[in-house]
């Protein structure tokens, strides 16, 4: 039994949208400390549900409580570190640099306005390094390899030096490589950090032995505390609607 404060609080959540219901009756909560992995089908709902937790999504009904304040009393955003769906599909255009990118992390805690001081130039240093992107800092992101494009949008989540990490489908582009590398950075930053991650991914396997709960959403959600247990071919099959396999992850776990 927990006595903590959850971080967020989801009661009986729905959404629709163009009278297509998107989310349905929704009620879960998530822990400090806890590393969350959230699956479901595409158009299941995942990325609403997380827009929702950062109040980029109104719900038709329920409400969010962010550590015990309704969503719209919420103000500590630096808290809450995100990097969206498909943050690694840069314009190879775009004339910023690394270090400008992970920059615009910092504008959480002061604005559009302010000026950037010798405490914010340290945590994005801080943020950069722990990313091992340091030393791409001069590069122009769209010069950038799509996992070091990854490891600078993590950077930029980071350099407000938050509690949360909510991360949606990452992997999009990159290399299986960098991912080897991004799923051992996303677990130091869990154990070592101890930031609360969620994890929206499709790639479970890969992770099964790190996260300590699994939600699964499509329109309605399950939550399991005991990931591996739920990490049944069937299972899969069951919310995906397809036959599902799963594959031992690197380190180990049974194969379907």
């Amino acid at each position: 039994m927990r006595f903590s404060l959850p971080i967020f609080d989801i009661r009986n959540l729905s959404l629709q949208i163009a009278n297509q219901t998107i989310l349905k009756n929704i009620s879960l909560q998530i822990f400090e400390g806890e590393y969350v992995a959230i699956i479901g089908p595409n158009g299941g709902g995942k990325t609403t549900f997380a827009r929702t937790l950062l109040g980029l999504q109104k719900p038709t009904s329920g409400e969010v409580l962010i550590y015990g304040k309704p969503i719209e009393q919420f103000k500590n955003w630096e808290k809450i570190g995100y990097v969206p769906q498909r943050a690694t599909l840069t314009d190879k255009n775009f004339p910023a640099t690394a270090l400008d990118i992970v920059k615009m992390g910092r504008l959480a805690n002061k604005g559009f306005f302010a000026f950037y001081n010798e405490e914010d130039n340290n945590k994005v240093q801080e943020a950069m390094e722990k990313m091992s992107v340091w030393q791409l800092r001069e590069r122009l992101i769209g010069e950038l390899s799509g996992g070091q494009r990854q490891r600078v949008m993590i950077a930029r989540a980071l350099a407000s030096d938050p509690s949360v990490l909510i991360l949606d489908e990452p992997n999009t582009g990159v290399d299986i490589i960098s991912q080897k590398i991004f799923y051992d950075l996303l677990r130091e930053l869990h154990t070592n950090d101890h930031i609360t991650i969620l994890f929206i991914t499709h790639d479970i396997g890969v992770i099964a032995d790190d996260i300590t709960k699994l939600i699964t959403i499509n329109q309605t959600a399950q939550v399991c505390t005991s990931p591996k247990e739920a990490l049944s071919c069937e299972d899969m099959s069951k919310l995906y609607g397809v036959q599902a396999h799963l594959l031992a992850n690197h380190r180990k776990g049974d194969i379907c």
